[in-house]
C-alpha cells in the first residue's frame, strides 16, 4: 500500500511540475512579438522600455531603464 502511495505521489508531482514549468510560447518569435505588442499597447506612457533576448534562459525580457547608471528593471518575462 505504501509503494502505491509513493508512486502516485511521484506521478502527481511530476505532472504538476511539467504544467508549472511549461513555457508560455512555442518559439522565440512568438515571445518577441508578445513583448513588443505589450510595449505598444500597455506601456505607451513609458519611454525607456525595451525587449531583449536571453539565450541562456530561453526568454524575452521586457525591461525599463530609468537611469543609465543603474541596472534595468525587469517588468515581464516571456519564456519559450
Amino acid at each position: 500500500m505504501r509503494i502505491i502511495f509513493v508512486a502516485f505521489s511521484v506521478l502527481l508531482i511530476s505532472i504538476l511540475g511539467i504544467i508549472y514549468f511549461k513555457p508560455e510560447y512555442n518559439s522565440a518569435f512568438e515571445a518577441d512579438q508578445q513583448c513588443h505588442y505589450e510595449i505598444s499597447n500597455f506601456y505607451m506612457e513609458k519611454a525607456n522600455l525595451g525587449c531583449d533576448h536571453d539565450l541562456e534562459t530561453r526568454q524575452w525580457i521586457l525591461y525599463s531603464i530609468e537611469d543609465t547608471s543603474l541596472p534595468a528593471n525587469v517588468i515581464k518575462r516571456f519564456s519559450y
